[in-house]
């Protein structure tokens, strides 16, 4: 069992579930966050725990559909033109992680990660008494046609060639299922393997209930930096106070390379801004997770309501949110469901963690062996946050880990075109 002092900065998914991980074995772990836990990016989510989830966002030939979804006031991204210089490099690593060698390689990598997630969450879920939150109902997929469909064959060639299995559904199976759907859709493809939960916001807290209980400690600070000697980082120092630590991981989310690169570890992060809206009585009868390719958009049935999700904005950290991206993902999902009643949504917007090829940073430190990095999760953080904890356990205790970590380096763009 573990003695060492460790500090966990990022009270969201997955600071909290690495925290809860090495509390397990033993470690004296203390959680800091400005914010209490889950009310970053973790709230907002789309609720899946996604075990396909391994299509980068960038593939051969995005580049040429950039142009159209900027154009697109339905579309699924958005840049803001002030912002366009910073975000230079990361596009150039973005366009080079879609070239077709080095997309082979993430895809595989993304599914390392994917095929194991729930392996990483089942022991949290269960251990932290929150098995009520998690359905394991499958999703849906859903398609104008055959012919829409197989125009995305990529990412089912992709699911079937690692081995995962989905059927297709037909409109008679698909009306079944979605009685509401417009009758606009009637082609999907169905994956058994998919969870979701009712309220990210609870499961987080859930966690951090459990890891409260198990003797962990959480700190609403803001960590400014580190003290660290030639044994590495020794201090966490914080906004108010200065926490002896004989490790420490960094899973801060979008603000995590702002730490990163003061000690040593500069990575392309940007902050990509999600949005949803969350409509408490939509009159939607909906059992299932929904997937929309074609609107790049989710619907899930969440115990607050109707949730839609899916929109991206890249406008920089302090920039404040556009709530109309927001709104339009109503508009979108009026074209899912015609008869779908919007009084008293709720809007969101949060800033989720993007490295250009859409894997996380999972790692140890260039120059110092106490200090682990675990952000950069994009779109997946509840999806991987189980995993990638178990992982962080395993770097500290310096077992070999379950995955080959080298895909995850936090190294792995130097050198890359910017």
């Amino acid at each position: 069992m573990g003695d060492k002092r460790i500090v966990v900065v990022g009270a969201g998914v997955v600071g909290m579930a690495a925290a809860c991980y090495l509390r397990r074995e033993g470690h004296e772990v203390t959680v800091i966050d400005r914010l209490p836990p889950g009310r970053a990016c973790s709230f907002g989510n789309g609720g899946a725990i996604s075990g396909s989830a391994l299509i980068p966002l960038s593939y051969p030939g995005v580049a040429w559909k950039i142009p159209g979804w900027l154009f697109d006031p339905l579309g699924p991204l958005s840049f803001r033109l002030a912002h366009l210089p910073a975000l230079l490099p990361w596009l150039g690593h973005f366009l080079a992680a879609g070239r077709p060698a080095r997309f082979a390689k993430i895809v595989d990598a993304k599914a390392a990660l994917a095929i194991s997630c729930y392996d990483g969450w089942a022991p949290l879920i269960k251990d932290a008494g929150i098995e009520n939150l998690v359905r394991h109902t499958g999703v849906i997929h859903v398609y104008r046609d055959k012919a829409a469909f197989a125009a995305d064959s990529l990412p089912w060639q992709l699911r079937r060639e690692r081995g995962l299995s989905f059927d297709e559904l037909g409109a008679g199976e698909l009306r079944q299922l979605v009685p509401g759907l417009s009758p606009d859709y009637t082609h999907a493809a169905f994956e058994d393997h998919w969870r979701y939960v009712l309220d990210p916001y609870l499961i987080v807290t859930g966690l951090a209930d459990h890891f409260r209980a198990l003797g962990g400690c959480i700190v609403h600070e803001e960590v400014r930096g580190f003290e660290a000697g030639p044994e590495g980082v020794r201090r966490a120092i914080t906004d108010r106070a200065r926490h002896v630590c004989d490790a420490a991981v960094i899973a801060a989310g979008a603000w995590s390379n702002r730490l990163s690169e003061s000690l040593g570890d500069r990575v392309p992060l940007e902050a990509q801004r999600g949005y949803h809206v969350t409509i408490p009585q939509s009159g939607v009868e909906l059992r299932h997770l929904l997937m929309d390719p074609g609107g790049k958009m989710g619907v899930t049935p969440m115990a607050p309501g109707l949730r839609v999700s899916g929109t991206s904005e890249f406008a920089g950290l302090d920039t404040a949110p556009n709530l109309a991206r927001a709104r339009v993902l109503i508009t979108k999902a009026r074209k899912l469901f015609p008869a779908l009643k919007a009084e008293g949504f709720t809007e969101w917007a949060g800033d989720r963690p993007a490295l250009p090829d859409t894997l996380p940073v999972i790692d140890r430190a260039s120059r110092h062996a106490n200090l682990f990095y675990a952000f950069g999760h994009s779109q997946l953080g509840l999806t991987l946050a189980g995993i990638t904890g178990k992982l962080v356990a395993e770097l500290v205790a310096g077992r070999p880990p379950s995955l080959d970590l080298a895909p995850y380096r936090a190294g792995r763009f130097r050198g890359r075109a910017a």
